[in-house]
């Protein structure tokens, strides 16, 4: 992006609206040889200028003139989106102090009395002239500087959604029942925390911001299964105690592999810290009775609570190489008996209101007979 043109153009143009035809050949001959003077012998026609494809960059006006007077001209130029930058000079035969007070309220930049003197009216043209040229140079470098922001901004959001992409990839490559899990509790979880943002447990953590935080952070809540060896990752069936004391270590590898990107950065990342929060907690439960922590109620992070119904909801409606999926009314049952068990009571309640959603979310991106082919044969490759 080029930053923005410091140069100034060749000449400026000046309008000179006067109803009497000698100042405004006075005015033009003492100003033509340095700037693009245009006239208007009335209001209107100073409007119509104005307001045109070519506005000028300095006004000089008459107040008394029949018709519109200047006081009005630069009353409605002010009130014209149009027009309202451009710069007014009030040039009149009015002296008294009122009349003068009153130009600038208007919206004037400077006041002149006549008659004219030569040097003076140049050198207020001139300073004022110079001061449009600078406040254009601020603004144009501003909107520069504003766009450049935006560009950044929209490059760092590009490198988290890329970051986030490439480890679940990676995830995906030692789960096979991952892809669209992932796609799914995502949407979950955006659609659980729109409903319960005006809550008032919840209000001040579900912005719309860290709402945002929570769908980008949420692909991340297995990211740790990379860690667990494959015979108990593809495992069909139950696990024997001790495979499942291997497989709990997901939530610690999670949170202890995006601590490390996290230092390695050398910031604090929003998105990086909710994905910890999600990645380490999601299977603790309300009662105290989940892990890696045994956390219970309110000090399980929020993001956790919300991936935790989200889990346990598309778990129990998918189905696996090793299990055919549930209904959506015995996945609602099994939920609502956990209510201040494993899930927040509010969290469930939220879910009850939004049931319809998520089961539209679920059948959106729900698994392919191809997906479960490939599964099936992942498994079978693993027992070979």
């Amino acid at each position: 992006m080029n930053s923005p043109d410091i140069s100034a153009p060749a000449k400026a143009t000046v309008l000179v609206v006067d109803d009497t035809p000698d100042n405004l050949a006075l005015v033009s001959s003492l100003l033509r040889d340095d700037y693009i003077v245009r006239v208007a012998n009335n209001g209107e026609k100073a409007l119509r200028i104005a307001t045109s494809d070519q506005p000028p960059d300095l006004i000089l006006l008459d107040i008394m003139m029949p018709g519109m007077d200047g006081y009005e001209v630069c009353q409605r130029l002010k009130a014209d989106p149009k027009a309202r930058d451009i710069r007014v000079i009030f040039l009149t035969a009015r002296a008294e102090v009122e009349d003068e007070r009153k130009g600038f309220q208007m919206g004037a930049v400077d006041y002149i009395t006549k008659p004219i003197s030569p040097p003076i009216l140049q050198e207020r043209v001139k300073i004022h002239l110079a001061l449009k040229a600078s406040a254009d140079f601020l603004r144009d470098k501003n909107d520069y500087l504003e766009q450049e922001v935006a560009r950044r901004t929209q490059e760092v959001m590009a490198i988290q959604d890329v970051t986030i992409l490439a480890m679940t990839s990676l995830a995906e490559t030692r789960d096979s029942d991952t892809g669209n899990h992932i796609r799914r509790t995502q949407y979950y979880v955006k659609a659980l925390a729109q409903q319960l943002h005006a809550h008032p447990r919840f209000a001040a953590y579900l912005t719309d911001a860290n709402i945002t935080m929570l769908f980008k952070s949420a692909p991340l809540h297995d990211i740790g299964k990379v860690g667990i060896p494959d015979r108990i990752l593809l495992k069909p069936g139950r696990f024997e105690p001790y495979e499942f004391e291997i497989m709990k270590r997901h939530t610690t590898l999670g949170f202890d592999a995006i601590e490390h990107a996290e230092k390695a950065l050398g910031i604090d990342v929003g998105f990086l810290r909710t994905a910890k929060d999600i990645a380490l907690s999601h299977q603790e439960k309300w009662d105290g009775s989940g892990y890696p922590q045994g956390l219970a109620g309110e000090a399980i992070p929020i993001s956790a609570r919300l991936m935790a119904l989200a889990d346990v909801y598309d778990a129990l409606i998918s189905r696996r190489v090793y299990k055919e999926s549930m209904s959506h009314e015995q996945a609602v049952a099994i939920i609502v008996a956990g209510r201040g068990k494993h899930f927040d009571p509010d969290i469930v309640d939220a879910f009850l209101s939004i049931q319809d959603e998520l089961k539209a979310i679920a059948a959106r991106f729900a698994d392919s007979d191809l997906d479960m082919k490939k599964k099936a044969e992942t498994l079978a490759l693993l027992k070979g």
